[in-house]
């Protein structure tokens, strides 16, 4: 149920309206899409993909050191209860952004993504808690697939009342979707109540002590040093690092593509991250049944390779329909790619250990830092080239070189065995 509760931040201000909407407010009069940010001069976009850089930098260098404090406190719901309410009433906050006050703007949705990334690392970590390793799989798939269906349903609603304002006693112009940046943060912090009354806080019963920073460092230390002692890990997060760097790339800035070089209208671009959506929902399950035929590896690989594809053809999209069509594939692998990693690095945990935090900080200090490179590349490029299709068929590299890592791997066709390989 948090997938439900906060799938609709990734959709409605990452993915669909929120992206739209700032590209909108940021451009001038005369088309010139120039922004001033506290005096420096900047392509909108390019300072959107820094901005997404910078938020996921804070968390990568805090989620560690904040997972090693949770797991020797036993305190780890709290942690996630402060990102949840961090982030949810930053996107409430941007109910106020209108476009002349640029600043206030992206430093909520720094603050939104922030407050997002830092509760994932937590709710991660409850996966070997709550379930048997023959379950991670499946139960990582449904918790995509909720995420889904929960955040299509509130993207209906948001495009319903942004098409047709004056239905729901609104004004026209930017209220309704600044109305849904608003719902928005309330779905999440609403649905979040869910998990908050049901997941444990301190199921190993540990006791909490004042000097808690000195053993969260030293808990992270530990973890560390144990990560580095087991190279299938390591092998599996170094893949997972640079094809992540591609999918979270493509995930955060495919609206902007489609608005800058197919100059796709506003309603064209979220039907596209629908389709993207919905289609996510059948293919987190089909790599779930997949990778119990042919294992997590060769699943995985699969995937990486349809990824490949995808950077090379987004070089070559030209029509609203060829997007179209590219958005499908991609719903068909996004959803698999990221389900099945979470399962499977769970797979990969000692069995013995109770600090599960600490071990998927690690995992998601890849993830973000693999963000932060991925959309800084790719606003580079842009800046340098003066064209996103360059900076998408640059992504292609990072997943050529996480398939070689994945090609490395040993790994059980029903699963992982840590450190046999």
């Amino acid at each position: 149920m948090y997938d439900w509760a906060n799938s609709v931040y990734s959709l409605v201000i990452t993915s669909a309206i929120f992206p739209v909407y700032y590209n909108a407010v940021t451009q001038g009069l005369d088309g010139s899409d120039k922004v001033s940010f506290f005096g420096w001069e900047v392509i909108n976009t390019v300072l959107y993909s820094y901005s997404i850089s910078f938020s996921f930098l804070v968390i990568a260098l805090l989620a560690p050191l904040l997972s090693g404090i949770a797991d020797a406190s036993g305190n780890k719901l709290n942690f996630m209860k402060f990102f949840v309410y961090l982030g949810s009433l930053s996107c409430i906050s941007l109910f106020f952004f209108t476009g002349e006050n640029l600043e206030f703007g992206i430093i909520c949705s720094v603050l939104a993504s922030i407050g997002f990334s830092g509760s994932i690392v937590f709710y991660n970590s409850y996966l070997p808690e709550i379930a048997k390793e023959g379950e991670f799989d499946m139960l990582s798939a449904k918790g995509f697939a909720l995420g889904y269906i929960g955040s299509v349903i509130l993207l209906i609603f948001n495009l319903v009342t942004i098409q047709f304002p004056e239905s729901f006693g609104m004004p026209t112009g930017s209220f309704a979707p600044r109305f849904s940046f608003l719902v928005t943060g309330l779905w999440w912090i609403g649905f979040s109540q869910i998990p908050f009354r049901i997941l444990p806080n301190n199921p190993y019963k540990k006791s909490i002590s004042s000097d808690y920073l000195w053993k969260g460092y030293r808990e992270v230390s530990l973890v560390f040093r144990e990560l580095r002692s087991m190279p299938v890990a390591n092998r599996f997060l170094a893949s997972f690092f640079f094809y992540s760097m591609g999918v979270q790339t493509v995930m955060y800035l495919a609206a902007s593509f489609g608005e800058k070089e197919l100059k796709m209208p506003a309603e064209e671009l979220i039907l596209t991250v629908l389709i993207i959506q919905l289609v996510a929902i059948g293919g987190s399950f089909l790599f779930a049944f997949i990778s119990k035929r042919i294992g997590n590896k060769n699943s995985l690989v699969i995937m990486v390779f349809i990824w490949m594809g995808i950077c090379v053809a987004a070089y070559f999209v030209h029509s609203v329909y060829q997007f179209y069509a590219l958005a499908f594939v991609v719903g068909m692998v996004m959803g698999g790619i990221q389900s099945l990693s979470r399962s499977t690095y769970a797979k990969l945990i000692p069995t013995t250990t109770t600090d599960h935090a600490s071990f998927f900080s690690f995992f998601d200090l890849t993830e973000k830092v693999a963000v932060v490179l991925g959309t800084a590349s790719y606003g580079f490029i842009e800046q340098e080239t003066g064209s996103m299709r360059n900076s998408a068929l640059f992504m292609a590299v990072f997943f050529v070189i996480g398939v070689f890592f994945l090609a490395r791997l040993t790994l059980s066709k029903n699963g992982p065995t840590p450190e046999i390989a």
